[in-house]
């Protein structure tokens, strides 16, 4: 049994209150159990309680044997001091303040449900994606469909706050803000990090003053992405020879950190073809190109067709018939529609709900989240999973609300802050 589980039963008050009394018998009732603290200090503050004839305000600290609070030091630590009532599943010795004065202690065991104990105990241990997947049909279905609309919209906060961070960092800059996530998105995951890098190294200044000129843009990105070093693929390829004296020309000028990357930093393993890392670097050419204006466009974009639209702009005629610099093969002449999808996802919702919370207008949050619902499924392992459990999943925000369910709440085995788990967990009939 885990401490965390106790604090659980004590906040939900899953226990039996039958003649409650401190291990010394004074006669323990529970008015408030007071707050959670996830911070340092007693576990539940604010509470209050009678001991005997006396009412009490204060916190109350939890631990599976009294001698835990010696093990963790609590006797030296003036924040315990405000401790009215030790709640221990064992008590194994007595505890005192700094000043010496014994804290009354309230003793669970015996007092807790088996049956409560029992799933408990088959929530930590089942191996499952989903933890509660033996019991889930105790819940009903309205309890999974909140759960995945909450796991839902942290998923976006999270993304968002990113976003808010990376704005602040960035001087409060819309636009920049939208150029540094786009890139970064564009990597798909496995080449996230060196397109990040490369937001860096190739400010967005430089690239305005380029941006209507295809064979600067793509010189400065494919430059200082490192793929225009002369090798034998690229060697006699007079496209490419051209695309590196430009890029020599405009570093120089702009004073670039020459080829701020290498060829050795882009991951290329279990790519196919139209994934390879100067494919995307095309796409983006291709966007940045085509669309001036960034921040503006993702913003007032009304729905998803326009936003597809915006992302599907066409590579120039080199990249149409090439994998890599010098190396012939077919790759698609613009993003593709399920590409499109994933940056709608993943940058244009959180960016949008990032600038509703900076500029104070809530109702722009619920406006980004729609999005979501226009655009079709994810399929993948762990929504799969979800699938066959019986969860709702017709749309990228069903999809975005059981990867954020998997992740924070069932990988991690954090059902006592799930909602489905507190189903579950509750008390059949609840004890009192």
């Amino acid at each position: 049994m885990k401490e965390d589980f106790l604090h659980y039963v004590w906040q939900q008050q899953y226990f039996d209150k039958t003649n409650l009394r401190t291990t010394s018998g004074e006669a323990i009732t529970i008015l408030k159990p007071g707050l959670h603290n996830h911070d340092a200090g007693p576990d539940f503050l604010s509470a209050r309680l009678h001991l005997g004839e006396v009412e009490w305000n204060g916190a109350v600290e939890i631990h599976l044997r009294a001698s835990d609070w010696h093990r963790h030091q609590h006797q030296h630590d003036p924040k315990y001091d405000q401790v009215i009532l030790h709640v221990v599943l064992h008590a194994d010795e007595p505890v005192r303040r700094t000043n010496g004065s014994e804290v009354p202690a309230l003793v669970l065991e015996g007092r807790l449900a088996p049956e409560l104990l029992g799933r408990y105990q088959q929530l930590l241990t089942d191996t499952p994606v989903l933890p509660c997947a033996p019991l889930l049909e105790q819940v009903p279905v309205i309890a999974r469909v909140m759960m995945a609309e909450r796991t839902l919209l942290e998923r976006v906060e999270q993304k968002a706050a990113t976003l808010e961070t990376l704005h602040q960092h960035l001087g409060g800059d819309w636009e920049a803000t939208t150029y540094h996530a786009l890139l970064a998105a564009f990597g798909f995951k496995k080449n996230t990090d060196p397109l990040q890098r490369l937001a860096k190294a190739l400010p967005l200044p430089v690239l305005r003053r380029h941006r209507h000129d295809r064979r600067q843009l793509e010189a400065l990105l494919f430059g200082q992405a490192g793929f225009l070093t002369e090798n034998d693929e690229n060697r006699h390829d007079l496209f490419v020879a051209d695309l590196r004296a430009e890029y020599e020309f405009l570093a120089h000028k702009y004073q670039l950190k020459a080829a701020a990357l290498a060829p050795h930093d882009w991951n290329f393993l279990r790519l196919r073809p139209a994934n390879f890392p100067p494919v995307r670097l095309a796409q983006l050419a291709a966007v940045l190109h085509a669309r001036p204006a960034l921040f503006d466009a993702l913003l007032t974009a009304q729905d998803v067709l326009t936003l597809e639209q915006f992302f599907a702009a066409p590579v120039s005629e080199y990249w149409r018939g090439h994998t890599r610099p010098g190396r012939p093969g077919k790759v698609p002449h613009q993003l593709g529609r399920s590409s499109a999808h994933l940056l709608i996802t993943n940058v244009v919702v959180p960016l949008r709900v990032a600038y509703a919370r900076h500029v104070g207008q809530p109702e722009l949050v619920e406006q980004a989240v729609t999005l979501l619902t226009q655009l079709p499924a994810e399929r993948n392992a762990i929504t799969d999973a979800y699938d066959l459990l019986g969860f709702q999943h017709r749309t990228a925000a069903d999809s975005q609300g059981l990867l954020a369910l998997h992740h924070g709440y069932c990988q991690p085995r954090q059902c006592l802050r799930c909602a489905i788990g507190n189903r579950i967990l509750q008390p059949k009939p609840m004890l009192r």
